[in-house]
C-alpha cells in the first residue's frame, strides 16, 4: 500500500485493481495490466485490492495467500500465477496455494503458516469494506483518480478509459 496521496507533488498515480483470484475476468484482464505496466512502467503504481467473493470459497484463503507472497516479495508473481490455475484452485483449494508459493521459490512452509494463523486476514477485511464502502460488487474493478470503472461484465474500452486517466495525471 502506498502512502502518497494524489495531491502530493511527488506522488505518483495510483490504480487500485479490485480483484479476486478464482475469478476468470480477473484473469483475462491480466492482459490489460501487463499493457498497463509497458506503457508507464514505475510512473503508474498498480495497487492490487482484494474483493474476494463468496461464490468462490477459497478467494479469501487466495487473498490472505497473495499477501504473504508480498511480504516474501513476489505480490504480482504469484498473483498471476495463481490466477493461471484459478479452476484447479476452485476444486483443490489451498493445498494449491501453497504449490504455487513452492514453484516460485516462496517458502512455501511459511505461506501454509500465514493460511492457518491467519496473519493477513486484517488487510483482506479492510480491502473488502473498503471496496464495499466504494460501491465495488464484482471483480475486476479499478479505480483511478477517484473513478470508479467496473470490469466484471465486459473489459471493453477499460484499458482506453484507465489510458486516458492516467496520461491527464502524469501530464502526457
Amino acid at each position: 500500500m502506498s502512502d502518497a496521496t494524489p495531491s502530493s507533488p511527488t506522488a505518483r498515480p495510483v490504480l487500485d485493481i479490485w480483484c479476486e483470484l478464482q475469478c476468470p475476468d480477473c484473469r483475462a484482464a491480466l492482459a490489460d495490466v501487463h499493457a498497463l505496466r509497458e506503457r508507464y512502467g514505475d510512473a503508474l503504481e498498480l495497487r492490487l485490492r482484494h474483493f474476494p467473493l463468496e461464490k468462490h470459497r477459497h478467494s479469501f484463503a487466495a487473498a490472505q495467500a497473495a499477501e504473504e507472497a508480498a511480504a516474501q516479495g513476489r505480490d504480482w508473481d504469484y498473483v498471476e500465477a495463481v490466477l493461471a490455475r484459478a479452476e484447479e484452485l476452485g476444486s483443490r483449494g489451498e493445498p494449491v496455494l501453497v504449490e504455487v508459493a513452492r514453484e516460485l521459490g516462496l517458502d512455501a512452509e511459511e505461506m501454509d503458516t500465514a493460511l492457518i494463523d491467519g496473519r493477513h486476514i486484517l488487510i483482506v477485511d479492510a480491502d473488502q469494506a473498503e471496496g464495499k464502502a466504494i460501491g465495488v460488487t464484482g471483480t475486476p474493478t479499478y479505480v483511478i483518480d477517484g473513478q470508479r470503472l467496473d470490469g466484471g461484465t465486459s473489459q471493453e474500452g477499460l484499458r482506453e478509459r484507465i489510458v486516458e486517466i492516467a496520461d491527464r495525471l502524469l501530464g502526457r
